[in-house]
């Protein structure tokens, strides 16, 4: 009678281990690109914030922005950001549209937010 192991070869435990170690350093190496992606978003919520600030101080001081381009600095949940917003001049004369864009730095380089915008200049205002 012939007698045959059941089991698993040294070859075939080996396979399995090779195979189980690729699919976990592949698991690895996605979880690290999702932790450096989280600085990123972070870095976008804020920046979003900062634009909607502006847009909404200038709403609450009822503003009447002259044309053309403003530049400034923010600070915003621990982080500085550089901000530049542009008043462009609508078809109707009591609008205005505000282009805002923050960036991470001051080279404006990647820009972080977009976000526009408009002001209103109330009738009787004499501006």
């Amino acid at each position: 009678m012939n007698a045959r192991r059941k089991g698993f070869t040294l070859i075939e435990v080996l396979v399995a281990l090779a195979i189980i170690s690729i699919a976990l350093l592949s698991a690895l190496r996605a979880a690290g690109e999702g932790t450096n992606n989280v600085g990123e978003l972070r870095s976008r919520l804020l920046a979003g914030w900062v634009a909607e600030n502006l847009l909404a101080e200038h709403r609450a001081r009822a503003d009447w922005l002259p044309l053309g381009m403003q530049r400034g600095t923010a600070h915003e949940g621990g982080l500085d950001f550089a901000w530049r917003e542009e008043v462009i001049a609508t078809p109707n004369v009591a609008f205005r549209r505000v282009d805002v864009r923050v960036f991470a730095n001051a080279e404006e380089t990647h820009s972080l937010a977009h976000l526009a915008g408009f002001i209103v200049n109330p009738p009787g205002s004499g501006r």
